[in-house]
Protein backbone atom coordinates (compact mmCIF):
# COMPACT_ATOMS: atom_id res chain seq x y z
CA UNK A 1 0.00 0.00 0.00
CA UNK A 2 1.40 3.52 -0.63
CA UNK A 3 1.63 6.22 1.40
CA UNK A 4 0.05 8.64 1.20
CA UNK A 5 -2.75 7.08 -0.23
CA UNK A 6 -3.20 9.53 -3.33
CA UNK A 7 -0.83 11.11 -5.46
CA UNK A 8 -0.40 13.41 -8.89
CA UNK A 9 -0.43 11.97 -12.16
CA UNK A 10 -0.51 13.71 -15.72
CA UNK A 11 -3.76 12.38 -17.05
CA UNK A 12 -5.17 12.44 -20.78
CA UNK A 13 -8.88 12.63 -21.19
CA UNK A 14 -10.59 12.75 -24.60
CA UNK A 15 -13.74 14.80 -25.08
CA UNK A 16 -15.46 16.34 -28.02
CA UNK A 17 -13.21 19.09 -28.38
CA UNK A 18 -10.10 16.92 -28.34
CA UNK A 19 -7.33 15.59 -26.11
CA UNK A 20 -6.25 16.86 -23.31
CA UNK A 21 -3.87 16.27 -21.00
CA UNK A 22 -4.10 17.58 -17.05
CA UNK A 23 -2.39 17.60 -13.63
CA UNK A 24 -4.95 15.11 -11.45
CA UNK A 25 -4.87 13.99 -8.16
CA UNK A 26 -5.34 10.15 -8.14
CA UNK A 27 -6.05 7.24 -5.60
CA UNK A 28 -3.93 4.20 -5.26
CA UNK A 29 -6.62 2.38 -7.08
CA UNK A 30 -6.05 4.17 -9.71
CA UNK A 31 -3.03 2.53 -10.94
CA UNK A 32 -5.06 -1.07 -12.17
CA UNK A 33 -3.66 -4.04 -11.89
CA UNK A 34 0.44 -4.98 -11.47
CA UNK A 35 2.74 -6.75 -8.87
CA UNK A 36 5.16 -4.39 -8.62
CA UNK A 37 4.81 -0.65 -7.57
CA UNK A 38 7.03 1.64 -8.61
CA UNK A 39 7.92 5.66 -7.25
CA UNK A 40 8.69 6.56 -10.72
CA UNK A 41 11.44 9.06 -11.04
CA UNK A 42 11.48 9.89 -14.51
CA UNK A 43 9.85 9.14 -17.85
CA UNK A 44 10.67 10.39 -20.87
CA UNK A 45 8.66 12.13 -24.36
CA UNK A 46 8.44 9.64 -27.13
CA UNK A 47 6.74 9.87 -30.86
CA UNK A 48 3.97 7.48 -29.27
CA UNK A 49 3.20 9.23 -26.40
CA UNK A 50 2.85 12.30 -28.45
CA UNK A 51 0.18 10.25 -30.57
CA UNK A 52 -1.40 9.89 -27.18
CA UNK A 53 -2.66 12.83 -26.73
CA UNK A 54 -3.39 13.70 -30.92
CA UNK A 55 -7.10 12.91 -31.58
CA UNK A 56 -7.09 9.37 -33.77
CA UNK A 57 -3.87 8.88 -32.89
CA UNK A 58 -4.19 5.00 -33.10
CA UNK A 59 -2.55 4.28 -30.19
CA UNK A 60 -4.41 4.38 -26.75
CA UNK A 61 -7.35 1.80 -26.33
CA UNK A 62 -9.11 3.94 -23.65
CA UNK A 63 -9.25 7.25 -22.07
CA UNK A 64 -8.41 8.39 -19.49
CA UNK A 65 -4.50 7.09 -19.71
CA UNK A 66 -1.55 8.32 -17.85
CA UNK A 67 1.02 8.41 -20.86
CA UNK A 68 4.39 7.99 -21.02
CA UNK A 69 5.26 4.77 -22.74
CA UNK A 70 8.47 4.31 -20.46
CA UNK A 71 9.56 4.82 -16.59
CA UNK A 72 12.27 4.71 -14.24
CA UNK A 73 11.90 4.76 -10.64
CA UNK A 74 11.99 2.97 -7.17
CA UNK A 75 10.48 -0.48 -6.54
CA UNK A 76 7.86 0.45 -3.44
CA UNK A 77 5.87 -2.88 -3.16
CA UNK A 78 6.32 -6.25 -4.33
CA UNK A 79 4.47 -9.38 -5.22
CA UNK A 80 6.95 -11.41 -7.07
CA UNK A 81 10.28 -12.32 -5.36
CA UNK A 82 12.34 -11.35 -8.37
CA UNK A 83 12.23 -7.37 -6.79
CA UNK A 84 12.21 -5.94 -3.50
CA UNK A 85 11.70 -2.29 -1.71
CA UNK A 86 14.26 -0.46 -2.73
CA UNK A 87 15.43 -1.82 -6.50
CA UNK A 88 16.31 0.65 -9.20
CA UNK A 89 14.24 -0.50 -12.25
CA UNK A 90 13.04 0.41 -15.79
CA UNK A 91 10.11 -0.72 -17.35
CA UNK A 92 9.00 -0.24 -20.53
CA UNK A 93 6.87 -1.33 -24.02
CA UNK A 94 4.29 -3.88 -23.80
CA UNK A 95 0.90 -1.91 -22.90
CA UNK A 96 2.62 0.69 -20.33
CA UNK A 97 1.20 4.01 -21.51
CA UNK A 98 -1.33 3.04 -24.57
CA UNK A 99 -3.76 0.11 -22.42
CA UNK A 100 -2.03 0.40 -18.90
CA UNK A 101 -1.24 3.80 -16.69
CA UNK A 102 2.43 4.51 -17.98
CA UNK A 103 5.10 7.01 -16.07
CA UNK A 104 3.69 10.34 -16.35
CA UNK A 105 2.85 9.94 -12.98
CA UNK A 106 4.08 9.81 -9.08
CA UNK A 107 3.42 5.96 -9.30
CA UNK A 108 3.20 3.44 -11.78
CA UNK A 109 2.12 -0.54 -11.13
CA UNK A 110 3.00 -3.17 -13.65
CA UNK A 111 3.63 -6.82 -13.95
CA UNK A 112 6.96 -7.99 -13.10
CA UNK A 113 7.84 -9.86 -16.21
CA UNK A 114 7.52 -5.95 -17.58
CA UNK A 115 10.20 -4.84 -15.41
CA UNK A 116 13.92 -4.65 -15.50
CA UNK A 117 15.65 -4.39 -12.67
CA UNK A 118 19.05 -2.11 -13.22
CA UNK A 119 22.22 -2.76 -12.76
CA UNK A 120 25.39 -0.22 -13.87
CA UNK A 121 23.04 2.28 -15.28
CA UNK A 122 20.92 5.26 -12.74
CA UNK A 123 17.54 6.25 -13.07
CA UNK A 124 18.23 9.07 -14.76
CA UNK A 125 20.65 7.98 -17.56
CA UNK A 126 18.33 4.77 -18.01
CA UNK A 127 15.53 7.22 -18.56
CA UNK A 128 17.54 9.10 -21.20
CA UNK A 129 18.23 5.76 -23.06
CA UNK A 130 14.78 4.68 -22.61
CA UNK A 131 12.34 3.40 -25.19
CA UNK A 132 14.04 5.46 -28.33
CA UNK A 133 17.25 4.42 -26.93
CA UNK A 134 16.59 0.69 -25.88
CA UNK A 135 15.34 0.55 -29.56
CA UNK A 136 18.65 2.02 -30.70
CA UNK A 137 20.48 -0.94 -29.20
CA UNK A 138 18.55 -3.48 -30.44
CA UNK A 139 19.63 -1.67 -33.92
CA UNK A 140 22.71 -2.24 -33.38
CA UNK A 141 22.52 -5.54 -32.03
CA UNK A 142 21.18 -6.50 -35.03
CA UNK A 143 23.95 -5.03 -37.02
CA UNK A 144 26.30 -6.53 -35.00
CA UNK A 145 24.52 -9.92 -35.20
CA UNK A 146 24.97 -9.97 -39.55
CA UNK A 147 28.99 -9.85 -38.08
CA UNK A 148 29.11 -5.43 -39.58
CA UNK A 149 32.26 -4.67 -38.39
CA UNK A 150 33.97 -0.78 -37.89
CA UNK A 151 36.21 -2.55 -40.50
CA UNK A 152 33.18 -3.66 -42.79
CA UNK A 153 32.09 -0.15 -43.98
CA UNK A 154 30.74 3.37 -42.78
CA UNK A 155 27.20 2.82 -40.79
CA UNK A 156 24.04 5.36 -42.08
CA UNK A 157 22.00 6.61 -39.20
CA UNK A 158 18.25 8.32 -40.31
CA UNK A 159 16.76 10.60 -38.11
CA UNK A 160 19.95 11.51 -36.19
CA UNK A 161 18.58 14.34 -34.42
CA UNK A 162 15.95 12.27 -32.69
CA UNK A 163 15.88 9.75 -30.02
CA UNK A 164 17.02 6.21 -31.77
CA UNK A 165 19.06 8.47 -34.29
CA UNK A 166 20.67 10.06 -31.65
CA UNK A 167 21.77 6.85 -29.00
CA UNK A 168 22.33 4.92 -32.30
CA UNK A 169 25.70 7.28 -33.28
CA UNK A 170 26.86 7.54 -29.81
CA UNK A 171 26.47 3.62 -29.76
CA UNK A 172 28.37 3.34 -32.94
CA UNK A 173 30.76 5.44 -32.35
CA UNK A 174 31.59 3.86 -29.44
CA UNK A 175 31.94 0.89 -31.12
CA UNK A 176 34.39 2.43 -33.64
CA UNK A 177 32.06 2.74 -36.72
CA UNK A 178 32.35 5.53 -39.17
CA UNK A 179 28.49 7.27 -38.44
CA UNK A 180 26.96 9.17 -41.08
CA UNK A 181 24.04 11.25 -39.65
CA UNK A 182 21.21 12.36 -42.41
CA UNK A 183 18.72 15.01 -40.64
CA UNK A 184 17.04 17.48 -42.04
CA UNK A 185 17.86 20.62 -39.76
CA UNK A 186 20.78 22.12 -41.07
CA UNK A 187 21.85 23.57 -37.33
CA UNK A 188 22.38 20.33 -36.27
CA UNK A 189 26.06 19.35 -37.55
CA UNK A 190 27.70 20.24 -34.41
CA UNK A 191 26.02 18.76 -32.21
CA UNK A 192 25.86 15.46 -33.96
CA UNK A 193 29.52 15.79 -34.19
CA UNK A 194 29.70 16.01 -30.08
CA UNK A 195 27.86 12.57 -29.54
CA UNK A 196 30.40 10.66 -32.66
CA UNK A 197 28.96 11.14 -36.14
CA UNK A 198 32.04 11.72 -38.89
CA UNK A 199 29.72 13.49 -41.46
CA UNK A 200 26.69 15.15 -41.57
CA UNK A 201 24.02 14.66 -44.56
CA UNK A 202 20.66 15.86 -45.74
CA UNK A 203 17.32 14.20 -45.77
CA UNK A 204 17.26 11.38 -47.82
CA UNK A 205 16.86 10.70 -51.17
CA UNK A 206 18.88 14.17 -51.89
CA UNK A 207 16.33 14.78 -54.43
CA UNK A 208 12.52 13.75 -52.75
CA UNK A 209 10.97 14.06 -56.35
CA UNK A 210 13.18 11.65 -57.77
CA UNK A 211 11.94 8.47 -59.04
CA UNK A 212 13.22 5.55 -56.97
CA UNK A 213 16.52 3.93 -58.73
CA UNK A 214 15.86 -0.51 -57.79
CA UNK A 215 20.08 -0.04 -57.08
CA UNK A 216 22.45 2.92 -56.68
CA UNK A 217 26.10 3.25 -55.89
CA UNK A 218 26.74 1.48 -53.01
CA UNK A 219 27.40 3.66 -50.21
CA UNK A 220 27.44 2.22 -47.01
CA UNK A 221 27.95 -1.24 -45.06
CA UNK A 222 24.97 -1.06 -42.76
CA UNK A 223 22.18 1.59 -41.43
CA UNK A 224 19.74 2.29 -38.82
CA UNK A 225 16.58 3.76 -40.18
CA UNK A 226 13.86 5.00 -38.46
CA UNK A 227 12.18 7.17 -40.74
CA UNK A 228 10.90 4.49 -43.92
CA UNK A 229 8.99 5.27 -46.72
CA UNK A 230 11.26 6.91 -49.68
CA UNK A 231 13.92 7.28 -47.68
CA UNK A 232 14.35 3.46 -46.41
CA UNK A 233 14.01 2.24 -49.94
CA UNK A 234 16.72 4.71 -51.27
CA UNK A 235 19.07 3.38 -48.51
CA UNK A 236 18.23 -0.11 -49.13
CA UNK A 237 19.65 0.86 -53.44
CA UNK A 238 23.01 2.09 -51.29
CA UNK A 239 23.66 -0.24 -48.99
CA UNK A 240 26.90 -2.58 -50.11
CA UNK A 241 26.88 -6.05 -50.98
CA UNK A 242 26.02 -8.09 -47.66
CA UNK A 243 25.13 -5.46 -45.73
CA UNK A 244 22.46 -5.05 -43.43
CA UNK A 245 19.79 -2.52 -42.91
CA UNK A 246 17.77 -2.19 -39.11
CA UNK A 247 14.27 -0.23 -39.36
CA UNK A 248 12.29 0.68 -36.75
CA UNK A 249 10.02 3.47 -37.45
CA UNK A 250 7.89 5.49 -40.38
CA UNK A 251 7.95 8.81 -39.97
CA UNK A 252 8.67 8.77 -43.75
CA UNK A 253 4.89 7.25 -44.49
CA UNK A 254 4.57 3.01 -43.90
CA UNK A 255 5.04 2.28 -47.74
CA UNK A 256 8.10 1.49 -49.29
CA UNK A 257 8.58 1.67 -52.63
CA UNK A 258 11.57 -0.49 -53.47
CA UNK A 259 12.15 -3.88 -55.68
CA UNK A 260 13.92 -7.17 -54.49
CA UNK A 261 16.89 -6.56 -56.73
CA UNK A 262 19.05 -4.96 -53.52
CA UNK A 263 17.86 -8.16 -51.50
CA UNK A 264 18.82 -10.69 -54.89
CA UNK A 265 21.84 -9.04 -56.29
CA UNK A 266 23.60 -7.82 -53.10
CA UNK A 267 22.48 -9.82 -50.44
CA UNK A 268 20.77 -6.84 -48.40
CA UNK A 269 19.17 -8.33 -45.25
CA UNK A 270 16.23 -6.16 -43.71
CA UNK A 271 15.52 -6.69 -40.57
CA UNK A 272 12.46 -5.30 -38.78
CA UNK A 273 12.71 -4.08 -34.99
CA UNK A 274 10.26 -3.83 -32.42
CA UNK A 275 11.10 -2.91 -29.20
CA UNK A 276 7.17 -2.87 -27.84
CA UNK A 277 6.56 -6.95 -27.90
CA UNK A 278 9.99 -8.05 -27.29
CA UNK A 279 10.15 -11.07 -24.61
CA UNK A 280 11.30 -9.70 -21.17
CA UNK A 281 14.50 -12.43 -20.87
CA UNK A 282 15.99 -10.64 -24.21
CA UNK A 283 14.90 -7.18 -22.69
CA UNK A 284 16.96 -7.49 -19.56
CA UNK A 285 19.75 -8.92 -21.69
CA UNK A 286 19.80 -5.99 -23.59
CA UNK A 287 19.81 -3.74 -20.64
CA UNK A 288 22.79 -5.57 -19.22
CA UNK A 289 24.76 -4.79 -22.28
CA UNK A 290 23.48 -0.91 -22.58
CA UNK A 291 25.18 -0.56 -19.30
CA UNK A 292 28.40 -2.02 -20.52
CA UNK A 293 29.88 -2.73 -23.62
CA UNK A 294 26.93 -0.91 -25.68
CA UNK A 295 26.65 2.29 -22.91
CA UNK A 296 26.08 5.35 -24.72
CA UNK A 297 29.35 7.72 -23.90
CA UNK A 298 27.45 11.15 -24.68
CA UNK A 299 23.99 10.70 -22.61
CA UNK A 300 24.57 14.21 -20.77
CA UNK A 301 24.58 15.60 -24.48
CA UNK A 302 21.53 13.65 -25.27
CA UNK A 303 19.58 15.02 -22.86
CA UNK A 304 17.18 17.65 -22.42
CA UNK A 305 15.38 18.00 -18.73
CA UNK A 306 12.45 18.97 -18.01
CA UNK A 307 9.13 18.61 -15.65
CA UNK A 308 6.64 16.56 -16.92
CA UNK A 309 4.12 18.99 -16.22
CA UNK A 310 5.45 20.84 -19.24
CA UNK A 311 4.51 17.43 -20.85
CA UNK A 312 1.39 18.38 -23.07
CA UNK A 313 3.98 21.34 -24.79
CA UNK A 314 7.33 19.22 -25.29
CA UNK A 315 4.63 16.44 -27.03
CA UNK A 316 3.14 18.93 -29.31
CA UNK A 317 6.40 19.90 -30.72
CA UNK A 318 7.49 16.52 -30.81
CA UNK A 319 4.37 15.82 -33.05
CA UNK A 320 4.74 18.62 -35.15
CA UNK A 321 8.74 17.84 -36.22
CA UNK A 322 9.76 20.29 -33.80
CA UNK A 323 11.53 18.35 -31.54
CA UNK A 324 15.43 17.51 -31.38
CA UNK A 325 17.25 15.27 -29.11
CA UNK A 326 15.78 13.12 -26.06
CA UNK A 327 13.78 15.29 -23.20
CA UNK A 328 13.30 13.51 -19.93
CA UNK A 329 11.00 14.32 -17.57
CA UNK A 330 11.56 14.43 -14.04
CA UNK A 331 8.58 12.98 -12.42
CA UNK A 332 9.67 12.89 -8.17
CA UNK A 333 9.25 16.17 -6.67
CA UNK A 334 7.80 18.39 -9.74
CA UNK A 335 3.91 18.09 -9.19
Amino acid sequence: MLDPMDFWAMVAHESDSGIVLTKQRVSEDFLGPGTVTIKVHYSSANYKDALAITPGGGVVRGYPIVPGIDLTGEVVTSEDDDFAPGDLVVAHGYDIGVAHHGGFAEYARVPADWVVKLDGLSTRDAAIIGTAGFTAALSVQALLDRELTPETGPILVTGATGGVGGVAIDILSGLGFEVIASTGKSDAADRLAEIGANEVIGRLPEDPDAKPRPLSKARWAGAVDSVGGASLAHILSAISYGGTVAASGLTGGPGLPTTVLPFILRGVSLIGIDSVALPIDKRRALWTRLAHELRPTHLTALENLAPVTEAEHVLRSLHSGSHSGRTVFGVAGEF
